[in-house]
C-alpha cells in the first residue's frame, strides 16, 4: 500500500478545524467564502489564481481542491497548466532576485 504524509481523505474534514476554536474557524470560513465570490475578479479567475498559489505554496490539498473546482468551472487543462507556469515563474524570479543580495554581500565581503 502506498502511503503518503498527506491523506487526500483529510480534505473533506477541513471544516472540522472549527471544532477546536469555533469563533476563529467560523471567521476564517466566512472570510474564505467571501474571497471567492464574484467581484472585480470572477470566481473562475480566482479559482485559477488559487490553483497557481496552491502549487507555489506546495499544498496538495489545495491542488486537489482547486483542480476539481476548476474543472467544475469549465477551466481547461491548458488554462490550469498556464496558471501553474505563471506561479512557477514568479516563484523562480523571487528566488533568483535574492541572488542580488548574495552578490552584494559577496562584493562587500571580498573587498
Amino acid at each position: 500500500m502506498n502511503k503518503t504524509y498527506y491523506n487526500p481523505a483529510d480534505l473533506k474534514n477541513f471544516t472540522k478545524i472549527s471544532e477546536w476554536n469555533e469563533e476563529l474557524g467560523t471567521k476564517f470560513f466566512d472570510y474564505y467564502g467571501k474571497v471567492f465570490e464574484d467581484g472585480a475578479l470572477s470566481s473562475r479567475e480566482k479559482s485559477l489564481i488559487a490553483l497557481a498559489v496552491a502549487h507555489v505554496v506546495k499544498c496538495p490539498y489545495c491542488i486537489d481542491a482547486y483542480t476539481k473546482d476548476g474543472l467544475e468551472r469549465g477551466i481547461t487543462k491548458q488554462e490550469m497548466m498556464e496558471a501553474v507556469h505563471a506561479g512557477a515563474a514568479i516563484e523562480s524570479g523571487a528566488t533568483l532576485v535574492h541572488g542580488v543580495q548574495m552578490m552584494n554581500k559577496y562584493n562587500k565581503l571580498s573587498m
